[in-house]
């Protein structure tokens, strides 16, 4: 499979799952996803990004390896709102690794407290962060006062998403 031809050939779940589906748990051919996703063409990577979310969480240990730098990628500057919101979903999946969490914490509260982030980012940050907040208790009050200051301002679905990571929280 030519996978840049594919990733090109048509935006749809129905192509996310063909290509997830042919990537499978093969460590090799989602190498070959990432390296689009990473160095690609700007709709290359973006449409990609959809499949690496998808393969994140349906096979969670190849994301890993790849944690920095899908971190990076997600801070570029200009990066598009997909790169953004396929990272944030997919770290809902997986096991994050100790020596990334602080980093992890660090991109999920700037994208949540950031008005001009996509709704959806937000909201997957949130949810990120109440899933490491389990473990990791020290955080829980920064949760509870980001999502607070960020309510008054927020729409219904925003809202609707902060009660659940709150309940998450108690």
């Amino acid at each position: 499979m030519n996978l840049q031809t594919e990733i090109l050939k048509e935006h749809s779940k129905r192509q996310v799952v063909k290509i997830a589906g042919w990537i499978g748990s093969d460590r090799k051919r989602f190498k070959q996803l990432i390296e689009l996703f990473l160095n690609g063409e700007p709709i290359v990577s973006q449409r990609s990004a959809w499949t690496v979310g998808y393969c994140g969480e349906k096979y969670p240990t190849l994301i890993t390896p790849w944690l920095p730098v899908m971190l990076k990628k997600m801070q570029e500057e200009n990066v598009h709102c997909a790169v953004k919101r396929n990272v944030t979903r997919m770290l809902q999946y997986i096991e994050i690794p100790r020596k990334y969490l602080g980093e992890v914490v660090t991109v999920c509260f700037n994208e949540l407290a950031d008005p001009g982030s996509p709704i959806a980012v937000r909201a997957y940050s949130m949810y990120v962060l109440a899933k490491v907040a389990k473990d990791e208790p020290g955080i829980i009050n920064e949760l509870r006062l980001t999502i607070e200051q960020m309510l008054p301002h927020a729409t219904a679905g925003l809202r609707a998403c902060s009660r659940k990571a709150l309940k998450q929280l108690k």
